[in-house]
């Protein structure tokens, strides 16, 4: 390479943004340049490499581990694509640099932007031998590989650079360890994390890992911790979760590639449909505190039709939830056509007078056969949790009864995501039933690496919730049946 680090100077930052200059390209059209261009290092980023690669009195590079958090659309992937390369083509020879992440998907992302600025360079193309997830180097032996949490934490490892992307999102502290102490052994190693903010708790309801760091950072910056090895940078708004999130100037604050890498009129798009707690940390780079509200005010009511009349023959989705006594159970219609209505078929609340209260099992089920032989009803959706026996008997009975977890965070995070963007595009109708409103207003979001969904506010509220997590689950299974091909023919099931 004819790009080499000169340890003679106080920071290889320099040439770093040489090397990212000269070979980076930009690999999707975007605001910020045209597939294919050349990488044009910004100011402020040259200024972000001078001090991340800075070096101390012997030349040596000062950091070894890092953390940069900035708001999304900033540029981060392709960084962290030029740093791995860096690292890769003009490190000590038999370098070790992995692209990691909580999932093998979201290591790719920066991977292979890495990959293809390879293959658009004929220079580094030639002394390269690439593969789905690796980039060798044979003439020195180095590599660059794709490592995630979910393929369990690699021990015998000895990795001389390691971007971690998005390490908001790592559930634990395993992955992160095992590649810090991995590379003990190394002369100059280089544990970066490229992120943007998220919830403060990781799945356990602990500090998370990224949080953690981003704490130490802050103590770093202030001088109250002495710890020179750490190199920390955060772009945030100067008044944190004070700030309006609504301002501009917040907007630019928070995001050094503002009006440049990330277009404007994207904020102000946005900001009108993003729930507010995920505009605030995705935008803004704030972290989430607490919880809140799952809708933006006045959006449900706005959806409301109360005259509207299913067509007959409209195929039907039935979802249920609830508990077995001190709650309350309910059961969500949602119709499975281009712009589905959602109803409420049964509710069973504990009074509020009432210490002891169960619910009347036998008039859920009798609820559920009676709309299965009123409308066709093509699934009817339960959590197996607390109504395994009531499922067997229906499903015995012939209603086509499925599983659904309403605890498996995964499917409601994804399920969630659906019924949020289709509240606020208009997608669907609902029958303005108060009772479905007021589950539906008690709803809150939880964060955490995972992602958001609805909750209740507190395990120990009496707000109920029941219709509303129906709603969200049952309308996920009716676009799903409106999507599936072929259509479900309704009129062979008998009952």
């Amino acid at each position: 390479m004819t790009l080499k680090p000169n340890a003679r100077t106080k920071t290889r930052g320099e040439d770093v943004s040489n090397f990212i200059n000269a070979y980076g390209r930009v690999v999707k059209e975007s605001v910020g340049g045209r597939a294919g261009d050349l990488i044009v290092m910004r100011p402020w980023q040259e200024r972000l490499l001078d001090g991340l690669f800075a070096t101390d009195a012997s030349g040596s590079l000062k950091h070894r581990t890092g953390l940069i958090g900035m708001a999304r659309k900033n540029g981060k992937s392709a960084l962290g694509a030029g740093l791995a390369l860096y690292s890769l083509y003009t490190g000590d020879a038999g370098g070790e640099v992995y692209s990691c992440a909580s999932t093998r998907d979201q290591a790719r992302i920066v991977f292979n932007s890495a990959k293809r600025m390879v293959e658009l360079d004929a220079e580094l193309s030639a002394e390269s031998k690439i593969y789905r997830d690796a980039i060798e180097v044979p003439s020195t032996g180095s590599v660059y590989r794709v490592l995630s949490r979910e393929a369990g934490a690699s021990e015998g490892l000895s990795p001389t650079f390691v971007i971690f992307d998005e390490l908001h999102v790592q559930p634990d502290d395993e992955l992160w360890n095992v590649m810090q102490l991995g590379a003990a052994a190394r002369r100059e190693p280089m544990l970066l994390g490229i992120t943007t903010a998220g919830s403060r708790t990781d799945n356990l309801g602990r500090d998370s890992l990224c949080y953690r760091l981003y704490q130490h950072g802050k103590r770093v910056a202030a001088g109250e911790v002495n710890d020179p090895s750490f190199f920390f940078a955060w772009w945030e708004p100067k008044a944190g979760t004070e700030a309006d999130h609504s301002d501009p100037k917040v907007w630019a604050e928070a995001n050094p590639g503002y009006g440049d890498l990330c277009s404007i009129e994207d904020f102000k798009s946005t900001l009108v449909r993003t729930p507010e707690a995920e505009f605030r940390t995705k935008r803004t780079n704030v972290w989430v505190v607490g919880n809140t509200a799952a809708l933006p005010h006045g959006a449900w009511s706005k959806l409301a039709e109360p005259d509207r009349v299913v067509a007959p023959g409209t195929p039907v989705v039935l979802m249920g939830d609830g508990s077995w006594n001190g709650d309350s159970t309910g059961i969500v219609a949602i119709s499975v056509e281009e712009t589905p209505h959602v109803w409420v078929t049964g509710l069973w609340e504990k009074p509020a007078d009432s210490n002891e209260w169960r619910v009347p099992v036998a008039d859920v089920e009798q609820s559920l056969r009676d709309s299965a032989h009123a409308m066709p009803v093509v699934e009817i959706g339960m959590d197996p949790y607390r109504w395994q026996r009531s499922m067997q008997v229906l499903e015995d009975e012939g209603l086509p009864m499925i599983e659904y977890p309403m605890a498996s965070v995964e499917r409601m995070v994804k399920a969630w995501k659906l019924f949020y963007d289709s509240v606020l595009d208009g997608a669907f109708t609902h029958d303005g039933d108060p009772r479905l409103a007021r589950h539906v207003e008690n709803m809150v979001l939880k964060y955490d690496t995972r992602g958001a969904r609805p909750t209740k506010e507190s395990k120990a509220s009496t707000r109920h919730i029941d219709l509303g997590i129906c709603a969200v689950a049952g309308f996920e299974r009716a676009v799903w049946h409106a999507n599936a091909a072929p259509p479900v023919d309704v009129t062979a099931q008998i009952f």
